[in-house]
Formats: structure tokens, sequence, C-alpha cells
């Protein structure tokens, strides 16, 4: 998730670890089911919150959550009504079985196993850009939330494009060769596919060669891209989603070498050198491939660049369907 930061946001180093304190991370307690707060990003116990490696910020909020299923506090809960009804000859309303449901929820606690999740923040202050390397929006807004609580004067708005990233997946694909794709970007062997009509269509091709006539038809046809893997600079792979997540990302072969260390204590400045050092130039890359970025408040302008579905559509389909229609199947 990319966000950029707001105008005027310019705490110190020591400003943000002083106000990340008071929320580190404390364990569930026995009843508890859920704890969040921040840990040291470099995993040192006692170590600060917040580090800043090149003039980059990193921080790593932890998430704990401990769960007692459903249906094992139902059963519970069933038991306890019907003790009730024999000893008393009632039946327990519903308040009183919600508050049962809780009691034993209550007591089942201290005997679930935790569950631990982290999530890293990055916080380039030079270029007002924020990424977290959370997997769904959910956690997202759930790490955004545990910001804004500590840090007075933060804003931040998600980054949108001026060509959407479907539309721009879909010139891609539809592109007749590589030369037209855009500069250190590869589309790599990966989509997914998706139809906008009712029956909600789906494709999926992995490990495949993409620029061919089959992965044309498909799109012609009205599935549109929700997922293509690029590579970039041919040093680093990833997903692309509609909505501007990157996905699996993955620094290709001999990429993070480069850190030139094996000592622990010098690893984590040098990972997260190497590492904010190709993710920034990446997403500048690829913020120009979908047109720049959109100013706040701006209407989406895929229209001021061909959509290439009713570009297609509208002069060459014809053309290109019956060419198809009049090869091969595929199997």
């Amino acid at each position: 998730m990319v966000y950029r930061i707001g105008e005027g946001f310019a705490p110190t180093l020591a400003d943000v670890q002083t106000a990340l304190m008071p929320v580190e991370f404390v364990p569930c307690g026995a009843s508890q089911e859920k704890s969040v707060g921040w840990v040291p990003p470099r995993g040192e116990p006692h170590g600060p919150l917040v580090e800043s490696v090149a003039g980059q910020w990193i921080l790593k909020l932890m998430i704990e959550s401990k769960a007692v299923p459903g249906n094992v506090v139902r059963r519970k809960a069933d038991e306890r009504i019907a003790e009730i009804e024999a000893a008393t000859g009632r039946k327990p309303g519903k308040k009183e079985k919600r508050d049962l449901m809780d009691d034993v929820l209550l007591s089942l606690l201290p005997q679930a196993f935790e569950r631990q999740s982290t999530v890293l923040v990055w916080m380039d202050l030079e270029n007002r850009r924020l990424v977290l390397n959370a997997g769904s929006q959910g956690k997202a807004d759930e790490v955004m939330s545990a910001l804004m609580n500590v840090m007075g004067g933060l804003s931040v708005s998600l980054i949108q494009t001026v060509t959407s990233p479907q539309s721009a997946m879909t010139q891609w694909l539809l592109a007749p060769t590589a030369d037209e794709w855009p500069a250190d970007l590869t589309v790599e062997r990966e989509t997914v596919l998706k139809s906008t009509g009712e029956d909600a269509a789906s494709v999926r091709f992995t490990r495949h060669h993409l620029a061919n006539d089959d992965v044309r038809k498909h799109v012609l046809e009205g599935k549109l891209p929700t997922q293509l893997a690029l590579s970039w600079d041919g040093r680093v792979a990833f997903v692309l989603t509609e909505t501007l997540q990157l996905k699996k990302l993955q620094f290709l072969d001999g990429v993070m070498d480069e850190s030139g260390t094996d000592k622990k204590e010098d690893r984590f400045d040098a990972d997260v050198a190497l590492s904010t050092g190709l993710l920034g130039p990446l997403m500048d890359s690829l913020i120009e491939a979908l047109g720049g970025e959109m100013e706040l408040g701006a209407a989406a302008a895929d229209q001021a660049l061909p959509n290439p579905l009713r570009t297609v559509l509208n002069s060459t389909v014809a053309t290109a369907a019956a060419g198809m229609d009049d090869e091969d199947p595929p199997f």
C-alpha cells in the first residue's frame, strides 16, 4: 500500500520515538482477545521503536490476537443453558444467552493460542511517501489508525494515478510488441482476467507467455486484468493489482547480495538502504507509466489516453476476432 503524506508533516525522529513509546506492544492478557502496539524494527529487545537508515524511517506494528472457535463457544454455552433449564425450569432469554456466550469466551481465552503478525511501515519524508507491507486494505487501515492515533498532524491519502492500473494493464496486454511497454517495466508470466459482466467469468494465466492472441482474445471479449506480474529494471519482480497494490515483491537473483555484509548488526541497515533505494525508483517509474500522479480532488482522466478496449473495439476488433476464429483452438 502506497500513500502520499500531506504537506506540513515534519516531525523529528525523537518526536516519533516519544510518540510511540506509550503504545509499545504488550502481549495479550489472559482474557484479552487482541493487542496492538509498536515493536523495535531491528528485533532487538528494548531497541528504538523507529529506525532511520539513509533518511528512510522504518517502524513495525505488532498485532497479536487470540481466537476461540465459535463452535466451541456455542457448545459450552449450550451446556450452561441446559444446566440452567434443568436447575430452574426456565429458558434463559436472549440477553442472558448473549451474556453466557461472553462469559464462556472469557473463560476459554486463557487457553487459546496467540497468533502474531507484523506490518512494516516505511516513511520517506523527503518524497512524502508512506509505504506499508500490509496484505489487505483492512490490515492497512488498522496500521494507519494506529499511526494517526500517535502522530499529530499526519495526514495521508492513497496515491491515485491519471491512468488507472487496470486501464494501463489492459494496454500492455494488448500491445503487439514489447516495445510498447513502459521503459524499465516488463510484463512477466502471470495475470488474472475478470469479466465485468453478470457472469463474472475469470481466467488465470500462470507461468504463461502473455504476449499472445489467446490472452488478447480474452481481453477483447471483455475480461479485464485485475492482477499482472511485472518486473522492473531486471531487479525487482512484483504483481500489480487494479487498486495499485504491489504484491509478491521479490528481489531478483543477486540483488540482495549487493548489500555486501553478513554481520547481523549491519544487515538491517544494508537491507533497508538497498530495499528502499530500489523500491523508491520503482514506484516513481510505475507512477510515470500510469500517466503520473493525479492531484487530490481531480477526476480520473483515463479518457485522456486512448482506452485500449474502446479503441480496438471501435476499429480492429472485428478483424482481430475473425483472424483468431480461423486459428486452431489452443487445445
